[in-house]
């Protein structure tokens, strides 16, 4: 769906410090400036609410980082297992647009920082994707993000199978909790062509517990790779990361 944005877009950004730059000049806003942004807005957990909002600890940002429902819990797991995505940053500015003499208004859910650019992501239901008033929302969101040569995702479910295994790796994303001279070992191992199974065997010295973390440590952080569409097991083959 196309749409022709009236009058310049324009943008509001809520600094670390709360203070908010308003009406900002999209094309301009530096995005140094959106890379230290803070959520733009702040949502309450109460009795009865309709969506299940929180925060998970990032690898990738070394901080919290918010969501509002589980499908944005998922799209933030996601980025969170990308090796290209470098930062996140959740609701990162307020978009404003003149179309057809009326303003609208639109905070995107995500902004990643990845090795081939800025990517602005909206999460939406499926289901909800042909309503008038989102696909709207999303075309002059899309046409101000792509002006910038930036690239837009509107993310809605993946494939179930995929989102249960990067949500148990995640469970190995914290550097902290490994040791570092355990999983230098396992490194130093050729993992490409070893199955999982073999993988947890691999140091005999050490306690199997401890080498299966480690070998899911480097499956959750890149360092080596499977196929990810069916559920993990010991016959799963481990390949080098490109």
């Amino acid at each position: 769906m196309g749409t022709a944005v009236a009058a310049p877009v324009r943008a509001s950004v809520r600094r670390g410090d709360e203070s908010v730059a308003a009406d900002l000049d999209w094309p301009t806003v530096p995005l140094g400036l959106l890379r230290e942004s803070r959520p733009w807005r702040t949502f309450r957990w109460y009795k009865g609410q309709q969506h299940y909002s929180g925060s998970y600890w990032s690898s990738t940002v070394g901080d919290h980082v918010i969501y509002e429902s589980r499908l944005e819990l998922g799209r933030l797991l996601f980025a969170d297992f990308a090796p290209e995505v470098r930062h996140i940053v959740a609701q990162p500015f307020l978009l404003k647009a003149d179309l057809g003499g009326k303003v609208r208004k639109h905070i995107p859910d995500y902004l990643l920082l990845a090795d081939d650019g800025p990517v602005v992501v909206d999460v939406k239901p499926r289901h909800r994707l042909h309503k008038p008033e989102v696909a709207l929302t999303f075309a002059w969101t899309r046409e101000a993000v792509v002006s910038r040569g930036w690239r837009y995702e509107v993310w809605s479910e993946p494939d179930p199978r995929v989102l249960e295994n990067v949500r148990f790796l995640a469970g190995y994303r914290r550097d902290r909790l490994f040791d570092p001279d355990l999983v230098a070992a396992v490194r130093s191992v050729v993992l490409d062509g070893m199955t999982l199974g073999d993988a947890f065997r691999m140091l005999p010295g050490c306690p199997r517990p401890l080498v299966k973390a480690a070998v899911l440590h480097l499956l959750w952080s890149g360092h080596v790779t499977t196929v990810l569409d069916r559920p993990l097991s010991a016959r799963h083959l481990l390949r080098k990361s490109a």
